[in-house]
Parts: structure tokens; C-alpha cells; sequence
């Protein structure tokens, strides 16, 4: 029997090796964050960085070893069929298997594609679970490692939620939607998970008892961003099907489960440590990741380099990339800024202006236009003299002369405005009788897919394809029923402003009635935290920090639907921060960032100091921050690129020497000098820092440079603030001080310098009259020897020999006076 036994074994390791990997895409975004960009194609479709959503997800699944894709889609599923076949994922050289999945017209949630997978039976072992509009270069073959490691020893662990830690202020963190995590430090199951708005502000989160009974240590955590990768066993779909109730995938699905006393399931947590992923879930966050994407964080994906979309860029200093193919077109006298993608055959006309923006191909910029944190899709023309920022124009835009675009501002496709059109901040734009033309071109198109659809998808596209046209035939409905009602309430007044030119309809803004139920995420104010270009400085959000109270559990007061069996705890979900601060503080730290990175590169690339200082303008000029800014991270930057040498001395001396010698000009060439400013911010960057110790050999080093005069460090000693008084922790106050004592010490030696010159003088003086005196004595004698014509002629050849020698002794006496005086 034993060898019987020896023989099964193996068969289930060979099925286990042979096991293929299997994901999900849900393609539909089920909500209109990205109207009316969204009406003729799916989200899934825009491009980011000049490459589809969707070819960004596939990359990111290509990464991770997944063989088999099935993509489950419902609004424009044709596109979406289309997309893909044109794809080089397509391809047979690719290693995957594609396939998508047309849903029923009644597929209105994530919840309902669950069902629908559940119905068509796709899914045979465990499986990733993504949406369509991912970005992510996290190791998930390593989740599903660690997922399926798990299971062999828990049946009942059926998710595996992949999350990332952040900062409050993190760009890619959504003040719109964020959640609390209470999770076991030890097994990294999640115990409990409860959804948090941004919009109405949420101070108080409810955990129940039990939880902190079972579990002597517990992590509650509203630092993690969630990626939407799941890792999922086989009966998830099924546990949908059961429920039909479960609409969301984390505030019906992952809260249901955690809490049901019947399903007894568990779902775990995987906190990525390296890689980036992020969902563009709205239009600040496509903003965020774009940015992101630009600035390298997504290596190795990143526009020069496994472009999803299969461009080839140029990658320049400053984050610039240029298509590789020669067909752009640069004006000598155009600027480019910093964090800037321009696509192969555009235009870019005489002094304009260009920072922070991605254009895909074939655009055109008129001359003296400037486009500021904008995204134009292909084909888009801008005439000249015209300004956007903050916007997002899809492809066939036209923006004639003069015109301006606010913050916030979504042209649809093919949309005309101007000349001399005003748009309003937040306005979105969309052409008339779109609906129709669109209808049009879905027919053409519709006969051609379904006849090169592979046979071996067959089964599944058939019993999709009756719901393709039903499908359809409902988006165009809907449109149709939109487009009708929107066009008919259009205020003459506001068409004006877009030009005599336009063919376009503003669309209204989002709003609710009273009556009306709606999803607490889609709130009108709680969508403001969510689009591009609103800092939503009219609202304030607050929290009053963390605690947690028995007493508040039994006050009816504050909580009138307490729950005996929850323990409630506040969060600091805003750390009683105003989001106008919070928006600046952003933007400074994304400053840091790029001039971090700038340096970092200065110093590997041995970049000359002027070279180096001239990005670093650029920097400033396109962040819009103040002098100080980057005079800290200047001196930030040296300070801690010198090594700090365990035996101190003379060889710590010679580190400081060499970095400051090599880059301390680089301080005063930043756009302006303040030597005492200087100090001020070193003093800053060593009291914070384990740099302390080595701040007066910084500030000696500096002054031998010619950094710093000895009047500047004098002018800082005196000034209060530099003894740390105003300092509020302790330990700054401290090492404050300690700097001051330095600066005291070095200001010691320079009274001591001047004291000892002094008396060197005032004994040159003494040497100088000592040597006059004695000169006067020598020749007085001289001047009154005389001599007679009488004395013999022995005697007078005697005198004039002594007369001589005298002579030459007073010559030589005064040429040493002589040189004693000019000296």
C-alpha cells in the first residue's frame, strides 16, 4: 500500500505545478466619476501616459505569471473585445489567454459581476481579482504564494486583500474613500474592516468586543491604501450567489463576511512592502498616478521602458519624455517643464509654455498657449494665446484662440470651443447628438468582431452575445435619454462663453434630491474630494484624535445607536486638518521629492554646480514655493551626503571638506543669497538630525568656502530663535542649543584672531620706531665730523674710508626702514 500512497502524492503535485494561474478584470467602473469622457468609451479604455487603463492592468498581471484572463464587461463591451484583439496581449507570443466576458444589462455593481461569473462557471482554483483601471508592479505571484500556503492549512481563509502603507497626505490616498483595518500583527487576518467618507467626516469607528477579547493584540490601522488586488479562492463567487445583497466588494463582501456568525470565513491582509500599485478610481487620482508614473515610482514600469502601450520615449532630465520616433516638433523658444510626456507628431508652437502635462500624439500647441498639470488625448489642437490647467481633454478636442480652460475642467471627444471661450472651474463638456453618431459606429462594428471571435471562447460569447446587443441597445437608451434631457435645459448665457464656434453641452453639475436615495460615496460634496484640481478649501474636516472612552459607550448623547457589544474608538481620520493646508503641505512634499531626485542624480552623475542649480530653478518656479524651500533641501541634501566617520578627527574634517567643497556654491545659486538664512536652516537640519555633532565642522568648512562671513554667523548667534527657546520639544531646545554653543565657540576664535593681530601690529610699530631711533643716533655723529684742509692728507684719506662706511650703513639702515613702513 505504501508505494500506492508514494504514487498519489506525486499525481497531486504534478496537478498542483500544473495548476494555471487564473484573474478576473471587472472592466466597468460602475459609477460616472469620469463623465462625460465615459460616454463613448468604458474607463478602462483611457489612456494614462498614452497607454490604455486595461494594457496597463494586463502588464501588471503579465508580472506576476498569470496565464488566463478573463476580462467581464458590460458598457461598451464591443470596444473592449476590440481593444483586446488589436492588443499585443492578443498575441500568441504573449503567454496569456484572454478572455472577455459580456455580462447581462442588469449588471449594475461589482456584486452582480460576481454572479455573473459564478453563472458561467470560469473560474476552477483560486484566482486574482482586479479592476480594469489598475497600475501595479507589486509581486502578486508572491501573494498568491503566501494565499495558497495558507490555505493548505485553512480551508476557510478565502481572501487575500493586498493594501500599502501611506501617509495622510499621501497623493495616490483618497480623501474620498478610505477605510479602518483591525488586524492580528501575528496572522495578519483582518478581524474587522468598516469603510470611511471623506464627506460627511467620520470621527468614531465601532469594533466589537469580542474581537478585543479573542485576540490579546490587535492593529487598527487607517494608514493603508487599498490596492483592489484580491486573492481569492474558488468559492468566493458562490458566496455572492448566496448573497445577493452584497453589491460592493468591500462594504457589503469583506464587512458581510467579517461579521456574519454563520459563514465563519476568513479574510487576510497582505501589506506590500515593496512595488506600487494604485486604482485610478477618480479624476485626482488619475492626476496622482499619472504624476507617479512620470516620477519613476512604478519601475519597472515607466514610459521608457515597457511601455504598456508599446511607445518609445526618450527619458530626459527633469522627468521629460519625448517620443523616440523624430516626429515631435519643438519651438526654439517653448518651454518644457518638469514631469512633462509629449507623444510622438505633435506640435509645439513659439513660446508656449508646458509643465506638468502629458499629450498623446498628434497634438498641436499655438503659439503663447500655456497648459499647466493638464492631459491632452490625441489629436487634441490648441490655437494660440489659450491656458488650461488642471483639466483633462479627450481626443479630437479643439481649443480655438484666446480661450481658457479653469481647474477641473472634462472635454469629451471631438468637442469644439472658442475663439475667446471661458470655461468655469469644474465644467464638463460634451459635443451635441452624440448618442447618434455613436449608435452608428457600434453597428459597424459589432458584425466584424463576433466573426473573428476564437472557436474555443465560442460557448462563452455566444451565451454573451444576445446580451452584447441588449446591452448596448441599453447604454444607447441611456444616452439617448441623457443627451435629451441635458440638451434641452441649456442656459443660452453659459453656451456664450464657450464661443461662437462650439458644439458642445455643458453638462450639470452633480446634485441630489431630498427624496432620493444614494450611495454615501457618490455624495455630490463627498465626490468634490475626489476630482481633479479641488482642494475643497471651503470645507473643513476635523477629528478631535484618538481615544477611547468606556463611558462614551453608555452616553446616549453622543451616540444614539450605540452598540453594547462595540467598542467605540476615534480615529484621526483628518488629524484636525484643513484640507486648503493639507493641499499646500502636499504640494510642498512633492516639491522635496523632485528636488531630492534632482540632486540624487546631480551627485551620481557629477553634474556641474551650475547645471544643477539651474533644475533646481526650474523646480521652484513650477512649484511656486518659497526661496527657503529649496535652500532646505539644498542644505539637506549635503548635509547628508557626508559620511559620518566613526574616528571623527582629522579624517571627518577632510569628508566635510571634499562634499562642501565640491557642492557648497551650490547653496548661493538657487535664485538668491542669505548666508544667515543659511545657517538658520543648517542649524534646522542638524538638530533634527544625527548630524548633530558635526554642525560647527559643517559651519567652518562653509565659511572657509566663502558660504558664510564671519558677520553672518554673527548676525544668527544674536538672533533669539537660534538658541532653540522657541522650539517646542525638548530635545530640539537641546540640540538647538548645542548648535549655538557652537557657533559661540567659533566666535571666541575669531576674537581671539583679532586680539593676536592686534598685538602683532602694535609690535611692528615698536620694531619700526626702534629701528627710526636708532637711525637718527647713527647718522647725528656722522653729520658733525668735519674735516680742515690743514690735517695731513693721512689722516684725511682715513676719515673719508670711515666716512664711507658710514654712508653705505646708513643706506642699508634706511632701505630697511623704508621697507618697514610700506610693509
Amino acid at each position: 500500500m505504501a508505494p500506492k500512497s508514494s504514487a498519489a502524492g506525486k499525481e497531486r503535485s504534478t496537478i498542483e505545478e500544473e495548476e494555471v494561474l487564473q484573474a478576473v478584470i471587472l472592466a466597468d467602473s460602475f459609477n460616472k466619476r469620469f463623465s462625460p469622457l465615459t460616454l463613448q468609451k468604458p474607463r478602462c479604455l483611457l489612456p494614462i501616459c498614452n497607454a490604455p487603463l486595461l494594457d496597463w492592468t494586463f502588464e501588471s498581471l503579465a508580472l506576476a505569471g498569470v496565464q488566463e484572463i478573463f476580462v467581464i464587461c458590460r458598457s461598451h463591451a464591443e470596444l473592449v473585445k476590440a481593444a483586446i484583439k488589436n492588443s499585443k496581449w492578443s498575441k500568441p507570443s504573449a503567454g496569456l489567454k484572454i478572455v472577455p466576458i459580456v455580462t447581462a444589462k442588469e449588471t449594475f455593481s461589482p456584486g452582480d459581476a460576481m454572479r455573473d461569473i459564478y453563472t458561467h462557471s470560469i473560474i476552477t482554483s483560486d484566482f486574482v481579482l482586479v479592476t480594469g483601471d489598475l497600475v501595479s508592479s507589486v509581486r502578486i505571484d508572491e501573494v498568491v504564494r503566501v494565499h495558497k500556503e495558507r490555505r493548505k492549512t485553512n480551508k476557510d481563509a478565502i481572501m487575500t486583500m493586498v493594501v500599502k502603507e501611506s501617509g495622510v497626505r499621501h497623493r495616490t490616498r483618497s480623501r474620498g474613500e478610505s477605510a479602518v483595518f483591525v488586524i492580528d500583527p501575528e496572522t495578519s487576518e483582518c478581524l474587522h474592516y468598516e469603510a470611511v467618507m471623506g464627506y460627511p467626516p467620520k470621527k468614531y469607528t465601532k469594533i466589537p468586543r469580542e474581537i478585543l477579547s479573542e485576540h490579546p493584540e490587535v492593529e487598527i490601522r487607517n494608514d493603508l491604501i487599498d490596492c483592489s488586488i484580491d486573492v481569492c479562492s474558488v468559492e468566493v463567487p458562490s458566496l455572492f450567489q448566496d448573497n445577493f445583497d452584497y453589491g460592493d466588494l468591500r462594504r457589503d463582501f469583506v464587512h458581510g463576511v467579517l461579521t456574519s456568525d454563520l459563514l465563519m470565513k476568513n479574510i487576510y491582509c497582505y501589506i506590500a512592502k515593496d512595488g506600487y500599485a494604485a486604482r485610478v478610481k477618480d479624476t485626482k487620482s488619475y492626476d496622482a498616478i499619472s504624476k507617479d508614473i512620470l516620477s519613476r515610482w512604478t519601475f519597472p514600469l515607466v514610459p521608457d521602458d515597457n511601455h504598456p502601450g508599446g511607445h518609445s520615449y526618450e527619458h530626459i532630465r527633469g522627468n521629460k519624455y519625448i517620443a523616440k520616433d523624430g516626429t515631435v516638433a519643438l519651438s526654439r523658444t517653448c518651454k518644457i517643464g518638469n514631469n512633462t510626456l509629449i507623444g510622438s507628431q505633435c506640435l509645439i508652437s513659439d513660446n508656449a509654455q508646458i509643465s506638468a502635462s502629458i499629450f498623446g500624439q498628434r497634438c498641436t500647441i499655438g503659439a503663447g498657449s500655456v497648459i499647466l498639470n493638464s492631459y491632452l488625448f490625441d489629436g487634441v489642437v490648441v490655437g494660440p494665446n489659450c491656458t488650461i490647467e488642471f483639466s483633462i481633454l479627450a481626443a479630437g478636442v479643439q481649443v480655438k484662440e484666446g480661450s481658457r480652460i479653469e481647474k477641473g475642467c472634462l472635454l469629451a471627444d471631438g468637442v469644439v470651443i472658442g475663439p475667446q471661450a471661458r470655461l468655469q472651474p469644474f465644467e464638463r463638456l460634451s459635443r451635441r447628438h452624440l448618442g447618434t453618431e455613436h449608435n452608428e459606429e457600434d453597428e459597424g462594428e459589432e458584425d466584424d468582431e463576433d466573426e473573428d471571435d476564437e472557436d474555443e471562447d465560442e460557448d462563452v460569447d455566444e451565451e454573451g452575445d444576445g446580451d452584447v446587443e441588449e446591452s448596448e441597445d441599453d447604454n444607447e437608451s441611456e444616452m439617448d435619454s441623457d443627451y435629451g434631457e441635458i440638451e434641452a435645459n441649456q442656459d443660452p448665457d453659459a453656451l456664450k462663453r464657450l464661443g461662437p464656434d462650439n458644439n458642445a453641452i455643458i453638462w450639470p453639475q452633480p446634485s441630489i434630491d431630498e427624496d432620493e436615495e444614494i450611495d454615501e460615496v457618490e455624495h455630490p460634496i463627498n465626490l468634490r474630494l475626489m476630482r481633479l484640481g479641488d482642494d475643497a478649501s471651503d470645507l473643513y474636516l476635523s477629528d478631535v484624535g484618538s481615544e477611547t472612552s468606556e463611558s462614551d459607550l453608555d452616553d446616549d448623547d453622543h451616540f444614539d445607536d450605540s452598540d453594547p457589544s462595540s467598542s467605540v474608538t476615534s480615529l484621526p481620520l483628518a488629524n484636525t486638518s484643513n484640507l486648503v493646508q493639507q493641499a499646500d503641505e502636499a504640494a510642498i512634499t512633492e516639491f522635496q521629492h523632485e528636488v531630492k531626485l534632482s540632486l540624487d542624480r546631480a551627485f551620481a552623475e557629477g553634474h556641474s554646480v551650475d547645471n544643477a542649480s539651474v533644475e533646481l530653478k526650474t523646480l521652484r518656479m513650477a512649484h511656486n514655493v518659497p526661496l527657503r524651500r529649496v535652500r532646505e533641501a539644498v542644505v539637506a541634501a549635503i548635509v547628508n551626503r557626508i559620511k559620518i566617520v566613526e574616528s571623527g578627527g582629522p579624517a571627518q574634517r577632510q569628508e566635510i571638506a571634499v562634499v562642501v567643497s565640491r557642492w557648497g556654491d551650490l547653496i548661493d545659486k538657487i535664485g538668491g543669497v542669505d548666508a544667515t538664512e543659511t545657517i538658520e536652516v543648517l542649524q534646522e537640519c542638524c538638530a533634527s538630525s544625527e548630524r548633530l555633532p558635526l554642525f560647527g565642522q559643517i559651519l567652518a568648512a562653509l565659511y572657509q568656502e566663502d558660504v558664510v562671513e564671519e558677520e553672518d554667523i554673527r548676525a544668527w548667534h544674536k538672533r533669539p530663535q537660534s538658541r532653540g527657546d522657541e522650539q517646542k520639544s525638548a530635545t530640539l531646545q537641546n540640540n538647538f542649543q548645542k548648535c549655538w554653543n557652537a557657533g559661540a565657540f567659533m566666535i571666541k576664535q575669531f576674537d581671539e584672531q583679532k586680539s593676536d593681530e592686534e598685538s602683532d601690529e602694535e609690535s611692528d610699530e615698536e620694531d619700526t620706531l626702534a629701528k627710526q631711533t636708532r637711525i637718527k643716533e647713527k647718522a647725528a655723529p656722522a653729520s658733525s665730523t668735519t674735516t680742515t684742509h690743514r690735517e695731513s692728507s693721512e689722516n684725511s684719506s682715513e676719515e673719508s674710508d670711515d666716512g664711507a662706511e658710514e654712508s653705505e650703513e646708513d643706506e642699508v639702515e634706511s632701505d630697511e626702514l623704508s621697507e618697514n613702513e610700506s610693509a
